[in-house]
């Protein structure tokens, strides 16, 4: 039977202060499943730098003012295209909408700032994580060239500009 949320989700913007929650997130499932890679610590070294100061955005899911979710937009070469990257739910309060609330959360933040694509890499093995980006809008597309050996998973979502 499926719980739900323990209260209300919050979903806010990346501040100072949250790299250690960040990296803690990221690292929890990454090492469970696949094993922590390169470009993945230089991302969490100084998210900061790598993502936000570059012009993409960062948001945290918290429940009783602890951060319990993440999730990443990364401007990509194309202008007008983002990735979305290290979307993690803390284990303990997974399959209570935190993963949905940041992804809407992501995607509203993309509508506004006039961005035109959406693409993720993920692995095969985190069905929950497919099913909910397919939801969400995103299409399955051929392999990609990536620097992640767990990356076999390829999809996109094109949104739609208006005004």
């Amino acid at each position: 039977m499926r719980e739900g949320p323990v209260s209300e989700v919050a979903v806010r913007l990346f501040r100072p202060g949250d790299e250690a929650d960040f990296r803690r997130l990221n690292v929890s499932w990454i090492g469970k499943y696949f094993g922590i890679e390169p470009n993945d610590l230089e991302t969490f070294d100084d998210p900061q730098h790598k993502i936000i100061d570059k012009g993409g955005q960062i948001f945290i899911a918290e429940l009783d003012g602890e951060a319990v979710g993440c999730v990443g937009l990364r401007t990509m070469q194309t202008p007008g295209h983002y990735e979305l990257v290290k979307m993690a739910t803390d284990e303990r309060y997974q399959r209570r909408g935190i993963g949905r609330a940041l992804m809407q959360a992501a995607i509203e933040w993309a509508r506004q700032h006039r961005v035109r694509r959406l693409y993720l890499e993920t692995n095969h093995t985190l069905t929950p994580a497919i099913r909910l980006y397919e939801a969400s809008g995103f299409k399955h597309m051929p392999p990609q060239l990536t620097p992640y050996r767990r990356a076999d998973v390829f999809m996109e979502m094109w949104l739609e500009i208006t005004g």
